[in-house]
């Protein structure tokens, strides 16, 4: 859009990053700071400047602002929060004031998006114009922050309370035209946002008496809203919920304080949320997922595979569940199964996930039928042939999984590329029972693989740049957050779980119960405890995983017989009706079970463990350190590309907490001298299980105080 506007304007720089131009009598200020146009301070600077070059040249009759690129502004330049610029003089506070004092109309042109401090400094304008299809709202709240520069303030004086409400707790951005029928925007521009901006601004500019001010209503209405029950509704395991109470509060403030106090009440709750450990987690992750997708080591220009038709081996709750995410994106999917029974099983369990999915009014009847057509059941695997990408989700045992992939390698076609589901064996050894290791890959999906968002990516060691490049394209078409691991046992997310659920093993033995553990550990944050969790897998699965490992383990090593001993008995978790917990037929409700609380207590004598009492405290910081030690020794063998990495694996596929910001930031958070200080003490008390991951020892003793590389 900058070659256009630039074609039909003159344009000087006012800042690095604000051009001025005129047209006619109409000056323009163009946001150019690429890629969102953010408000950083030179921005700030530039529209302030600009503002008080129009309204000094008595040729000018307006002004109007728009951005550069593909949208009007994204709002606030993240990554100067927390530092000088952030505060640097003119705050947008002092922008909008500067648009409002004018007499001359502004009018923001808004095109793509008008988000956050964009929105913003829309709604400080006189007029607003938008596209249709552009993208209006106040999502502060998904940062863990309320608007800073007067959203709560103005957006409810504008269009109300219950509707501006709605929009700043829930951080949703509505449409153009939803926003001209809200009041939100004056009009729908038509054509080319300049010229279209420029034919409003002619017309407003000859409109009789003042211009229209927010600033200048009076507060906002509060009748019908009742504040302090939004307030009470709010999850306190919200992600976000400090910002959503603080939010509540500002818009309850527009409708009893006058402006200039509710935008010192509102930067009051802004500063003191910005500061807090929270949004600092919550814009960690918002950068940490966009970094997932992108690949420091693939070679420039890397050409990527076709990926137009998939074949999935297994119709089962994961084969199920792949199925449909590429469904979901309108990719035709061959579901192939070696019985016809549990094809049809398959097929009966995503018909029902898509009707459930409709009966919540997210779907269509045609939207159910459109996307069972884009899957062929099949018990033909030459039926694979045609297909550039094979997924197998088959039955987690290496010599099951090589002879699938012997069988993939005879009947698929060249550049197919090959890719299994495991979600701990050894991707090379499988890899090795083709002729074409360089086309294998591991996408370890999460289930449900329809719902779940996380998707790791498993680079072997042979593995073609080309298939991961196309593998990481694909997870973003179909709905994915990939991030990209190399072969390991258990990749990142379950490598580091075994130490977790040690320690959960060991607290127990030491005199601890399942329901304490799980209650400690969902109090910090964690969307389950771990033995829940274990059930809710089926502990069968990780009993079969410990048992392949056992020639491995150390003899001399302390180890838990507590979880192999439950599965024994055959209680594998709510699949069996008892795990850890017991459950009622058809419930999920785990129940304390007093014969596994007797049996912890024989695993501990007969482990010559002395029983004692354990605190919540303790529980978590032992099983938070396992989590970062071992994050802190997959970080340095290289296993995943970044620490932010393992954040996004533990946010998205294993319910910690995001406004924890995952397990190496929450270390971050705590210091890493003094995470490395917690874990020597847990050396000196409990052993070789504890010993510091050498990547952190050595970032402590630089003085260093992220696992950020640089």
């Amino acid at each position: 859009m900058t070659s256009t506007l630039t074609s039909s304007c003159a344009f000087v720089a006012l800042t690095p990053t604000v051009q001025y131009g005129r047209l006619g009598r109409t000056a323009v200020l163009l946001l150019d700071n690429p890629p969102v146009n953010g408000l950083g301070d030179s921005v700030r600077l530039g529209l302030f400047d600009g503002l008080a070059r129009a309204g000094q040249d008595e040729a000018i009759a307006a002004i109007v602002i728009l951005g550069a690129g593909k949208g009007f502004c994204g709002g606030a330049d993240i990554r100067q929060f927390n530092t000088p610029a952030a505060t640097a003089q003119p705050m947008l506070r002092q922008v909008i004031a500067r648009i409002e004092q004018s007499a001359k109309p502004v009018v923001a042109a808004i095109h793509g998006v008008a988000l956050g401090g964009g929105m913003e400094l829309a709604l400080g304008c006189h007029y607003r114009i938008v596209s249709t299809d552009a993208s209006l709202g106040l999502p502060e709240v998904s940062l863990g922050l309320v608007p800073g520069g007067g959203g709560t303030q103005r957006l409810p004086r504008l269009i109300g309370v219950p509707v501006a409400l709605d929009l700043i707790q829930s951080g949703r951005a509505v449409r153009g035209d939803q926003a001209v029928a809200l009041g939100m925007a004056d009009a729908l521009m038509e054509g080319e946002p300049l010229a279209a901006a420029v034919a409003f601004a002619g017309r407003v500019a000859g409109l009789p008496g003042a211009h229209p001010v927010i600033a200048r209503k009076p507060c906002a209405d509060a009748a019908g809203t009742d504040f302090a029950a939004r307030t009470a509704a709010v999850s306190a395991r919200a992600r976000n919920a400090l910002a959503q109470g603080a939010a509540i509060a500002c818009v309850e403030a527009a409708t009893r304080l006058p402006l200039e106090a509710g935008l010192d009440d509102e930067r009051a709750r802004f500063d003191q949320l910005v500061a807090g450990t929270e949004s600092k987690a919550l814009r960690h992750l918002f950068f940490a997922e966009r970094e997932a997708p992108k690949v420091a080591a693939l070679p420039a220009g890397a050409a990527l595979r076709p990926v137009a038709r998939v074949g999935i081996l297994g119709a089962g709750t994961m084969g199920a569940g792949i199925a449909m995410a590429f469904a979901n994106a309108g990719i035709p999917v061959i579901l192939l199964e070696q019985q016809q029974a549990a094809l049809a099983r398959g097929l009966a369990q995503i018909r029902r996930n898509y009707e459930i999915t409709a009966g919540k009014g997210k779907l269509t009847g045609q939207d159910i039928a459109r996307r069972m057509a884009c899957i062929t059941p099949t018990l033909d695997d030459a039926v694979l042939a045609d297909a550039d990408l094979v997924i197998e989700a088959v039955f987690e045992a290496l010599a099951v999984k090589q002879a699938v992939f012997a069988r993939l390698d005879a009947v698929c076609k060249p550049g197919a590329i090959l890719a299994t589901n495991t979600s701990r064996l050894d991707i090379d050894a499988i890899a090795a029972a083709t002729s074409r290791p360089h086309d294998v890959i591991g996408l370890h999906f999460f289930s449900p693989a329809n719902v779940m968002k996380l998707l790791e990516v498993v680079q072997g060691a042979r593995t073609a740049p080309a298939v991961t490049a196309t593998c990481m394209k694909m997870a973003q078409a179909i709905g994915k957050l990939p991030v990209l691991v190399r072969v390991c046992e258990g990749f990142v997310g379950n490598r580091m779980l075994t130490p977790y659920w040690r320690e959960a093993g060991f607290l127990l033995e030491e005199g601890a119960s399942p329901r304490q553990v799980d209650g400690a550990l969902t109090r910090f944050g964690m969307a389950m405890g771990p033995l829940a969790m274990a059930d809710l897998a089926g502990m069968d699965i990780n009993w079969a995983t410990r048992k392949r490992l056992a020639p491995t383990r150390p003899a001399h090593l302390r180890y838990s017989k507590v979880a192999d001993r439950i599965c024994e008995l055959g209680r594998f978790g709510q699949k069996t009706n008892a795990g850890y917990y017991r459950y009622e037929p058809g419930s999920r409700t785990p129940l304390p079970d007093p014969g596994i609380d007797a049996l912890i207590r024989a695993c501990a004598e007969e482990a010559g463990v002395a029983r004692r009492e354990v605190g919540d405290e303790e529980i978590v910081e032992r099983c938070m350190l396992a989590l970062v030690n071992e994050g802190a020794r997959i970080l340095e063998e290289g296993i995943a590309q970044r620490a932010s990495d393992i954040d996004v694996v533990y946010v998205h596929g294993y319910g910690f907490p995001a406004w924890r910001g995952g397990p190496m930031f929450y270390a971050q958070t705590i210091g890493l001298d003094r995470t490395l200080e917690k874990i020597r003490a847990l050396y000196a008390g409990h052993g070789e299980h504890w010993t510091p991951a050498p990547l952190l020892v050595r970032l402590v003793a630089e003085g260093r105080r992220t696992f950020a590389a640089g």
